[in-house]
C-alpha cells in the first residue's frame, strides 16, 4: 500500500467520490440545527439520511454529544458514510463575524481520522468550513493534513461550482 503524503484535489462532485473501497464524505455543519444552504443541499438531493440524522441529533442534544467538534457518521450506502462534523458556531448573518470554528474542525477531523482508519476508508470533501462558514482554506488545509493525511488516510478535496460546506 503506497504511503499517503498529499491531499488530492479534483474538480467534481464530493457526493460522488472517485475511489474504490470504503469512503466517507465529510462536511461541516453548524451547532444550531440549521440545514438548508450550501453543500448540504447536494447531500440532501442524493440521500435523505444525513439531514434526518443531523436534525434528530440536534433535537436530542441535551442527551447526546451534539456540540462543536462532534462527528456523526451516517451510512448512506454499502461502505459509504457521510460525516456530519459540527464546525461552525451559528450561521452567518449580516454582522461581521464568521461562524467557522477552526478548533472544532480540528477536533472533528481528529475524530473522523479514527473512524476512517477503523473502516479502512478514504475521505472525500469539499473545502470544508470555507463556504457559508466563512473560513479560509489556508487555515483548514493544515488541519486536514495533520489529522487525516498524517494518519495515512487518503483525502480527496473536490472543487465544484457551488459553495463548499
Amino acid at each position: 500500500m503506497p504511503e499517503i503524503t498529499e491531499i488530492v484535489y479534483v474538480r467534481g462532485d464530493a457526493t460522488a467520490p472517485f475511489a474504490e473501497g470504503p469512503k466517507v464524505i465529510a462536511h461541516v455543519c453548524n451547532d444550531v440545527g440549521g440545514w438548508g444552504r450550501g453543500f448540504v443541499l447536494a447531500l440532501s438531493r442524493r440521500w435523505p439520511e444525513p439531514e434526518a440524522a443531523y436534525r434528530a441529533w440536534h433535537r436530542g442534544r441535551a442527551g447526546n454529544d451534539f456540540a462543536l467538534g462532534a462527528v456523526q457518521l451516517v451510512e448512506v450506502g454499502a461502505r459509504l458514510w457521510v460525516a456530519n462534523m459540527i464546525g461552525q458556531r451559528g450561521v452567518r448573518t449580516g454582522g461581521k463575524g464568521v461562524p467557522v470554528r477552526y478548533e472544532a474542525i480540528d477536533a472533528g477531523l481528529g475524530r473522523l481520522a479514527g473512524e476512517a482508519v477503523e473502516r479502512g476508508a478514504s475521505v472525500h470533501m469539499p473545502r470544508i468550513g470555507c463556504g457559508l462558514a466563512g473560513g479560509s482554506w489556508s487555515r483548514v488545509e493544515p488541519l486536514v493534513r495533520e489529522r487525516l493525511v498524517a494518519r495515512g488516510v487518503a483525502v480527496t478535496v473536490y472543487d465544484h461550482g457551488e459553495a463548499a460546506g
